[in-house]
């Protein structure tokens, strides 16, 4: 009988990742280097390696898939180079500079000199169109379809390729942009047409028209290249289903990702998160900081208490996207991060990065400037002759030849630039775990650092070390964990409605009944694509009367059946807002904004991989290595797959996989748990 396989695909800056675990729960992973002129081609070469590893032909391995799970970089690509469709924007006459004026604020309130962000549709091309729903939902002003008409034409004249349409108060009552789209798709049959009521239903007209138009950039994009994917991937075999992460850490079929491009913005990141809470479920614990280092950045999040936060208050580029996702913090800091000296002499690391073409120097592909990857090499963290598994040989020549350059700059000697270069990296990850625990009130020493991404391991522990924490632990997955968290993801179908109104004088009986049909919308949705279990999730957007931004506050397991229905809804809003900002008013008013609703496809995880108890505590080193750790030192090196749970290594010492690489500094202790994984006590540094 033929093995069922599921497998994640995470598509990253320089690497993209698959793994693939069997009905038994044998996992097998491998790594290729990512295609961004089409990464289909990528995720097609990493199929052919993962075939080969499972002992099998691409066309047997496809035939033999129930799902694919994959989070792609398209539409995060083309929104950061400025790549994306050339947009038109219909919208209410005399609103069309919504999206310019954003809400009157800019980042830096205090920069004089701050030029405005560039928007991403220019004044020309957006076009005001005569109609006006009034706030409750009823008709001003009617559509007038001779103007349509003409701002139709004149989109058409401008050779626009995709058209946005975000109409005020549409959100109360959808027929004016419906019947808008309907006059796009005649007019311009071969557009990208972005509805606000589809992508952002609820109130506030610059985070609906600006994820309305993001929507629309990157639509055609995604759309694409998801076309051409499931293309390559039926004509090599594939017959099951495919499934795409988005931002909110759920998965959703093909089609609803490309209507919906938007959320996939953070949809690799979004991968890593839900391998972090599954990982957290293995080994018991309830407050994780995931550390997901891969080439290009780094991924910082907050698992306190089992749960992973999710925020609507997020952008990328300068552009406003409102749709919840999974709150990460992404810096750039990568292996691949460039290391410069600026004009005043400052040295720096990152956020600039060599990417996967041409990569670090010591890949040999024609790069110049010294990266994190090529310090690694030169401290003699990374095994140039065993980096992956042999298969790729390093060039240290051309390593010493980059950090030569900048270490002449700065008037240092090779050895002192190249540790220069990993302490200041380490600094700078610290940092983006200090803006997601104590800018929050976390002590994050508390916290149990889960260390993934291919680079990761070789920083995570002066990471962790830096922060006073004094646990990391490393699965045997962590090079590609994103991709072996989105066979953990569940679906999911999100809908929201505007509700706003004071709570003392909020109907219960009406709020009710709203929930209701929302949970009705997306359960109906949702079984479309999923035939298994569906649980719902309620929360609610509230705020105190005088704010301006909402809390996000769930509601599971409140019966608005009940007589204290009420009392208990503002009575969670007082405590969450106190958990996040220390305080609550209870003699203010209370004010809920949006009612929200999810609709969740329960996705059973694939069952953990058996390990064998190792043989010895301490195990034996595969060789031994010059290691640079303040001067240098002969360390022993372990091969990871050669571990069993009990072994035990005190550092220093270098654990090598063919993925990923973990350093051990003095007097760190790591001892292989019942999954195979490293668990690292950290010894604390002196006085702290």
């Amino acid at each position: 009988m033929t093995k069922q396989f599921r497998v994640g695909i995470d598509v990253g800056g320089t690497f993209t990742d698959l793994v693939a675990i069997d009905e038994a729960g044998v996992t097998t992973f491998t790594k290729s280097p990512s295609t961004p002129q089409d990464q289909s081609i990528g995720v097609l070469n990493g199929l052919v390696d993962l075939a080969g590893r499972v002992g099998l032909e691409l066309s047997a391995f496809l035939a033999a898939i129930e799902r694919i799970v994959h989070g792609t970089t398209v539409a995060t690509n083309a929104l950061l180079e400025g790549k994306g469709a050339k947009v038109g924007l219909l919208t209410t006459q005399g609103h069309r500079d919504v999206l310019e004026m954003r809400e009157g604020l800019k980042p830096e309130r205090y920069n004089l000199l701050l030029p405005p962000p560039e928007p991403l549709v220019p004044r020309h091309l957006r076009r005001g169109v005569k109609e006006r729903v009034a706030y409750d939902g009823s008709v001003a002003v009617p559509l007038d379809r001779a103007s349509l008409a003409m701002e139709i034409a004149r989109l058409k004249l401008e050779g626009v390729t995709s058209v946005a349409v975000c109409y005020l108060h549409s959100y109360r009552n959808a027929d004016h942009e419906r019947e808008t789209a309907l006059a796009v798709a005649e007019a311009l049959p071969e557009a990208f047409v972005s509805l606000s009521t589809e992508v952002l239903p609820q109130i506030k007209e610059y985070e609906r028209v600006s994820t309305t138009v993001v929507n629309a950039y990157v639509g055609p994009a995604v759309q694409k290249y998801l076309q051409s994917l499931e293309t390559r991937l039926e004509q090599a075999g594939f017959a099951g289903s495919l499934f795409i992460i988005l931002s909110h850490g759920g998965m959703a079929p093909l089609q609803e990702a490309a209507r919906l491009a938007v959320a996939t913005v953070l949809s690799g990141p979004a991968g890593g998160i839900a391998g972090a809470r599954r990982v957290a479920e293995l080994i018991a614990t309830r407050n994780l900081v995931p550390f997901d280092m891969g080439g290009t950045s780094t991924d910082i999040s907050l698992i306190e208490d089992g749960e992973i936060a999710l925020s609507a208050d997020r952008g990328l580029a300068g552009q406003r996207i409102a749709l919840r996702s999974l709150d990460i913090a992404s810096i750039g800091a990568g292996g691949g991060s460039i290391a410069y000296a600026d004009a005043g002499g400052t040295f720096h690391v990152g956020p600039r990065s060599a990417g996967s073409i041409p990569g670090p120097a010591c890949y040999g592909n024609g790069g110049r400037e010294p990266t994190v990857t090529d310090a690694n090499v030169l401290l003699g963290y990374l095994g140039a002759e065993t980096f992956m598994g042999g298969r790729r040989k390093l060039d240290v020549a051309a390593a010493e030849a980059a950090v030569d350059r900048l270490a002449a700059l700065l008037g240092i000697e090779r050895m002192h630039c190249a540790a220069g270069i990993y302490r200041l990296i380490n600094l700078k990850m610290a940092d983006g775990i200090r803006m997601m625990t104590l800018r929050r009130g976390v002590d994050p020493r508390g916290y149990t650092l889960l260390s993934f991404g291919g680079a990761a391991g070789l920083h995570a522990v002066e990471v962790a070390r830096e922060m006073e924490m004094c646990r990391v632990v490393v699965p045997t997955v962590a090079s590609v964990l994103s991709a072996w968290g989105m066979l953990a993801s569940d679906l999911r179908y999100e809908v929201t409605r505007s509700h706003l109104g004071d709570t003392a004088r909020l109907d219960r009986e009406a709020l009710r009944a709203a929930f209701e049909a929302l949970e009705q919308e997306a359960s109906a949705r949702l079984a479309e694509w999923f035939k298994g279990p569906i649980r719902i999730e309620r929360s609610a957007e509230m705020r105190y009367g005088e704010q301006i931004f909402e809390v996000d506050v769930p509601l599971d397991g409140l019966d608005l059946d009940g007589a204290g229905a009420m009392t208990e809804l503002v009575d969670r809003f007082h405590r969450r807002h106190e958990e996040l900002y220390t305080y609550c008013s209870p003699s203010q008013e209370v004010v809920l904004v949006n009612a929200r609703v999810a609709a969740v496809g329960v996705v059973e995880p694939s069952r953990g991989e058996a390990h064998a108890a190792a043989a010895e505590r301490v195990p034996l080193p595969a060789g031994r290595r010059r290691a640079f750790l303040g001067d240098w030192r002969e360390v022993p090196v372990f091969r990871f797959e050669t571990l069993g749970p009990g072994n035990e290594i005190e550092g220093p010492a270098i654990v090598e996989a063919e993925t990923t690489t973990v350093l051990l500094n003095d007097g760190d202790k790591l001892k292989v748990d019942e999954l195979g994984w490293l668990d690292i006590a950290l010894k604390p540094r002196p006085g702290a």
